[in-house]
């Protein structure tokens, strides 16, 4: 047996149903002879005869009969998997496995995703933490929230916001140490660095006028955790370099000052990348709900 054209099986149902050859040319848009050339070509793949037909009538054969209720059967599971993947093109549903960077995550990801749930019940989420570069089709991730510079790829990104970096320390350690008045003051005190940067004793400060002073902080600890750093600047470590999603609560209890507040650092930025071009339902629903829950955070 030769390979079968599947598009035929439609045709030969159709004539089936229909009960004559032009009627089933009708339906299907096509001349009564391109129907019969179809049915006799599929009969020649099958190597089998279907139909015995005459001038007034037409009648399946044992094996006709057979292989018709077959191409019902197939023909109802493809249309029934073409209706499952438009709800699921169209409706949010099923596992949204992604992963982001541990603080964002905690932080941020979490709660939202908590809110996506309560809106989308047919939804289900595995949140995986992790400060490094997930393979995202390696790996199996429907999604992922990663920040800085992205690196140059096939997948489709989506920011999601940018944060100020903040440059902080605890009123203990202020009170022991003083206060920097200016960013060159700053190489007379203990830093608390975030050592997974590329330079994170290196920071260019941006006055309001926009003129620039590059400094090299001293290093007094370093961890590869931002959650740390924030942790040892909270118990007066010294100064640090923090995200503001990470000190905003410390910073209006008073647990940390905001040092050299007319000074700019540089900015970050969150993007949500997937795998694809169309992205399912529930990605593309969590993307929108992360960036409306992000954006009133900052409004």
């Amino acid at each position: 047996m030769g390979e079968v054209n599947l598009n035929r099986l439609a045709i030969f149902v159709a004539l089936v149903r229909a009960g004559s050859f032009t009627a089933a040319a009708e339906q299907l848009g096509l001349t009564k002879a391109m129907v019969s050339q179809h049915l006799a070509r599929l009969e020649r793949e099958l190597g089998v005869a279907l139909m015995v037909r005459s001038t007034r009538r037409m009648a399946l054969t044992e094996a006709g009969a057979a292989f018709h209720a077959d191409c019902v059967r197939i023909l109802g599971d493809a249309e029934a998997a073409i209706a499952r993947v438009g709800e699921n093109r169209d409706t949010p549903r099923g596992t949204l496995r992604l992963t982001a960077p541990v603080n964002y995550g905690a932080m941020v990801v979490a709660p939202a995703l908590a809110s996506f749930l309560r809106a989308c019940p047919e939804v289900h989420a595995e949140l995986v933490l992790d400060d490094g570069i997930s393979d995202l089709i390696g790996d199996r991730f429907d999604l992922a929230i990663r920040g800085g510079p992205l690196r140059d790829s096939g997948l489709r990104a989506v920011r999601l916001a940018g944060f100020r970096q903040l440059l902080v320390a605890a009123p203990c350690y202020l009170e022991a140490r003083g206060r920097p008045r200016r960013p060159q003051d700053l190489a007379a005190h203990d830093a608390v660095l975030l050592s997974v940067l590329s330079s994170p004793a290196r920071w260019t400060f941006t006055a309001r006028s926009g003129a620039q002073v590059r400094v090299r902080l001293a290093p007094r600890a370093q961890a590869d955790s931002a959650a740390a750093v924030h942790a040892m600047a909270l118990a007066g470590a010294g100064v640090a370099v923090l995200p503001d999603f990470m000190v905003q609560a410390d910073l209006a209890s008073g647990r940390l000052d905001h040092l050299l507040p007319t000074q700019r650092l540089p900015e970050g930025s969150f993007h949500a990348v997937h795998a694809g071009l169309h992205a399912p339902a529930k990605v593309r629903a969590f993307i929108d709900h992360l960036r409306a829950g992000v954006a009133g955070a900052q409004a």
